[in-house]
């Protein structure tokens, strides 16, 4: 499989083509499993009513546009929700063991939701669990609804008065995990011999005041205009530069296997490394393809200058 390109295609089978213990850092936005999109929904519990439009959800433009199941779900069938997305990951993170080097890190952005599930999946595969990143978005959107508000439409004011201000949902999810992963290096061995054979398994601490965050694992970055539009999930550059020069050095190999719009190949090209990108739907791949030559382009053309 050649460097420098995205794939169209499934993930779980193009990851089989690439070499065992070649890639030097994994860093993905995979699907939360919490039916975002048709490509989130990754249950087999459905209903009618799952990624439907209500009218307030109409009103409400870009944001929410797609009903979710509620957190209760519609049957006793949700209830097993949590397990199958547990079952998915573990249909290919196998081979994201085999494909990385010792002491390489994986980044996951995973739903605060089942996040745990994920993190199951991953230890059970052999990954080291190393840390859980807290990225503070600084901003999001809030559908948390006022309850007053349904007893309102139900004309019983009385109810409605008794409980102003209580709502039901969550708070607002400013909060996004980034879970750390790490594949183990020789046992016996020790993570200094590791950084000697492999250039892998220590962090840059220095590289994080380029990015003004501090020497902890809470990183305070906000999405720019320029990070928006592209895909309905799309991740700050800059946060996905940061996890890229925290981890590895310039020519070594990154891979995003849930590329979207390529935000993590276009860090890695900005940042002198090297990258392999799949994204199975064909829509966000010619996105994520136009975007990938242009800032080819652009670099190319900085480099002919000087």
């Amino acid at each position: 499989m050649d460097l420098d390109n995205i794939y169209c295609g499934d993930c779980t089978e193009l990851i089989k083509e690439i070499e065992t213990n070649s890639v030097d850092l994994i860093l993905s936005d995979i699907p939360y499993g919490i039916s975002v999109e048709d490509w989130d929904v990754l249950h087999n519990n459905t209903n009618s009513a799952l990624l439907g439009t209500s009218p307030a959800q109409l009103q409400a433009g870009k944001i929410f546009k797609k009903r979710g199941k509620p957190l209760n779900g519609w049957s006793e069938a949700d209830k097993k929700i949590p397990q199958e997305y547990y079952n998915w990951v573990c249909s290919w993170v196998d081979d994201w063991l085999r494909v990385i080097k010792p002491g390489g890190s994986v980044f996951v952005f995973a739903g605060r939701r089942l996040a745990h599930r994920c993190i199951s999946a991953f230890e059970d595969a052999g990954f080291i669990y190393k840390d859980m990143i807290a990225w503070n978005r600084l901003k999001a959107a809030h559908r948390a609804q006022h309850i007053s508000c349904i007893f309102d439409r139900r004309k019983d004011y009385v109810t409605s008065e008794k409980w102003s201000g209580w709502k039901v949902g969550n708070l607002r999810p400013v909060f996004e995990p980034i879970l750390w992963f790490m594949k183990p290096y020789k046992i016996g061995g020790t993570l200094a011999d590791n950084v000697l054979e492999y250039e892998l398994g220590a962090y840059n601490e220095n590289i994080l005041e380029k990015y003004s965050q501090k020497s902890n694992n809470l990183f305070n970055i906000e999405s720019l205009n320029s990070d928006r539009g592209l895909h309905p999930t799309q991740k700050p550059l800059k946060l996905m530069e940061l996890l890229i020069e925290l981890t590895t050095s310039k020519n070594q190999i990154i891979l995003d296997p849930f590329a979207g719009s390529a935000t993590t190949l276009i860090a890695a090209m900005k940042l002198e490394r090297h990258f392999i990108g799949f994204e199975k739907s064909e829509e966000y791949y010619n996105i994520a393809k136009k975007r990938v030559c242009e800032v080819k382009n652009s670099l190319n053309q900085q480099l002919f200058i000087f």
